[in-house]
């Protein structure tokens, strides 16, 4: 396996490739991401277990969302199944080591919520998030205090988990070492990252309030989500996209090794 150090430029390359990625099925990955929208939403009616459950099975969705990539990327069927095809069609140890990193990255889960309870007043931040209204400006300080917060305690995780489930299930990593696989990743590429996390910022938090700070002051406020919530869809879906293009770009190795034709994924975007 062979680490690639990439320059800061890298994380804009990425989105952009990850932009060409959708338009090659827009279709196959806007259904994916509904689905598993869908799925997360279901879970909430068996509660604690239905979203643990969903957070032990995220590095097999992760599996099987990239592979979705490769297919496409090859013209090959995307079927809302290819989500559990990790649990089908690796061995029983990759399988096994897939559900250990669940189970790890549930407990980090577990564990960050508690810590952003002792920083964000929660009691505020349900109804905040339920009735959708936050023109009272302590409801607006605390939303950015919950967003803040939140991203400060989950980037380590992002970290570990960014390339950890594809060094399992395609490089036969064992968890730890996957792990640490996926730390060296990001950190040899960080610069690449910051601007490629400073982009999808603006994209999916700044133009949103912006888009939607314009509708209000026009007295349209109620209309705001017809075009904020497709932009946000499609910014959502590009993202996820974009995860196969910044796994090619740090361990390009690996990708030549398993299939040289996914190198289609650097041709030029128009």
């Amino acid at each position: 396996m062979q680490i690639n150090r990439l320059s800061p430029h890298a994380g804009y390359i990425w989105i952009r490739q990850g932009m060409w990625l959708f338009k090659q099925s827009p279709f196959t990955f806007l259904m994916l991401v509904f689905l598993y929208i869908f799925v997360v939403q279901l879970s909430m009616f068996v509660p604690i277990l239905g979203l643990f459950l969903v957070l032990i099975l995220n590095p097999v969705i992760a599996v099987g969302f990239l592979t979705a990539c490769q297919k496409v990327i090859l013209k090959e069927l995307v079927k809302p199944s290819i989500y559990i095809s990790p649990l089908k069609d690796l061995g029983p140890q990759v399988r096994l080591n897939l559900l250990k990193l669940g189970g790890i990255y549930a407990l980090l889960i577990v564990l960050m919520s508690l810590l952003a309870a002792q920083f964000v007043d929660v009691e505020k931040i349900l109804p905040l998030l339920s009735n959708n209204q936050m023109s009272a400006p302590e409801m607006i300080q605390e939303m950015s205090t919950a967003i803040i917060v939140g991203a400060c305690l989950y980037m380590p995780i992002a970290i570990l988990m960014w390339f950890s489930p594809q060094l399992v299930a395609w490089q036969g990593m064992s968890v730890f070492k996957a792990l640490f696989g996926s730390w060296m990743g990001f950190w040899l590429n960080k610069g690449a990252f910051f601007v490629y996390f400073s982009t999808w910022a603006v994209i999916l938090i700044a133009i949103p309030l912006i888009l939607g700070a314009l509708f209000d002051a026009i007295g349209m406020a109620q209309y705001a989500s017809y075009l904020i919530t497709p932009l946000s869809m499609w910014a959502l879906t590009v993202l996820y996209c974009s995860f196969f293009a910044t796994w090619k770009g740090c361990f390009l190795d690996s990708i030549q090794n398993s299939e040289p034709n996914l190198q289609t994924l650097n041709q030029p975007i128009k």
